[in-house]
């Protein structure tokens, strides 16, 4: 659907909120260079980040280059990811990822989309997480959160990812693409849940077009907001 002046308006109107709710976000997968981010998020995909944080450690120091993931035996792999479900499928992501960036980049996780959606397992949502967060590029990284979000902001009516990423790139300024994705993120993690969100404690609340579809009294709504602690 094509952005009006309202629409947009309320966009940035509830992205100024946001911000202030969430002055200094962060990627919630802890890494130190791009490898690592985009290795953690390959293994995110329907696991926790928290889950992840506890994992990775291990396999960072074990595997610290592309061509370490190239070289190592599937089921190697497969060890010190267990825990982060689909094991199988994820080792030969990362195998499979470690040998392409050899092959093909030099060892190096590059910093295009197009590039990035290259490599086994990882897609647009994976690939403007990376760009973000490790290189520094605007992305909107359309996740379930994200996605649920912006339908109830009336933002958008799509279900269709790219479709969101696009209508809802054309509300807020590029380069706040990136904050604003992790806010948008923690807030439907912390506050606007999917099955009940939290309207009665939400700073939201006053211009939000979706007001009234979760816990109404703010006694009850505060008890279902979630914080850092349950993340970390």
């Amino acid at each position: 659907m094509a952005a009006d002046s309202e629409t947009r308006s309320n966009a940035r109107a509830i992205y100024r909120i946001l911000t202030r709710t969430y002055p200094e976000v962060r990627c919630e997968l802890d890494f130190t260079n791009p490898l690592e981010l985009t290795v953690a998020v390959v293994l995110s995909a329907q696991c926790t980040d928290k889950r992840i944080n506890t994992l990775t450690p291990a396999l960072f120091k074990k595997y610290k280059k592309a061509k370490d993931y190239a070289r190592a035996p599937l089921a190697e792999i497969e060890e010190y990811i267990f825990s982060a479900g689909f094991y199988h499928a994820k080792a030969r992501h990362l195998k499979g990822l470690g040998t392409k960036l050899v092959e093909d980049f030099d060892g190096k996780v590059p910093a295009t989309i197009e590039e990035l959606v290259t490599l086994p397992g990882v897609g647009r949502k994976t690939a403007n997480v990376v760009l973000g967060h490790a290189f520094g590029i605007p992305g909107i990284t359309v996740d379930t959160h994200f996605g649920r979000l912006s339908r109830r902001f009336a933002w958008t009516t799509s279900k269709d990812p790219v479709k969101v990423e696009h209508e809802v790139g054309a509300l807020i300024l590029q380069k706040e693409w990136t904050n604003l994705s992790q806010r948008m993120i923690w807030h439907g993690r912390r506050i606007c849940h999917s099955r009940k969100p939290a309207c009665g404690a939400c700073p939201v609340a006053k211009i939000c077009p979706s007001f009234g579809i979760g816990e109404m009294d703010k006694a009850k709504a505060k008890l279902l907001v979630k914080t850092d602690k349950d993340f970390r």
